[in-house]
């Protein structure tokens, strides 16, 4: 990513990992059946989300993570032809460890 995007507060701006080309049968799934993938991995993170007494309570996630989302979540953008995901970290669900 050449352009550099810095997300607000608790928002994160995550890319959508690829779906499998085949099935578990070894059968390939076309474009048009294909759902779309729920993981992804998060490119760049704001600050944290601000408190109602003014602190910033920082993010449980972090460049680098994979990361599972909700299917709904966010909003897609484009940034130099890609497309990636901005969302607030209450949409996403749990990080893969490991």
């Amino acid at each position: 990513m050449t352009t550099k995007v810095r997300p607000l507060h608790d928002r994160v701006i995550v890319r959508r990992l690829d779906e499998e080309e085949k099935s578990a049968g070894g059968i390939i799934i076309p474009d048009s059946a294909k759902e779309k993938p729920v993981q992804g991995k998060v490119i760049a993170t704001g600050k944290g989300k601000s408190l109602e007494n003014g602190e910033v309570r920082p993010l449980d996630v972090k460049e680098g993570d994979t990361v599972i989302f909700s299917t709904y979540a966010g909003t897609e953008i484009k940034l130099d032809g890609e497309a990636f995901l901005m969302m607030r970290e209450d949409d996403i669900l749990g990080v893969i460890e490991g």
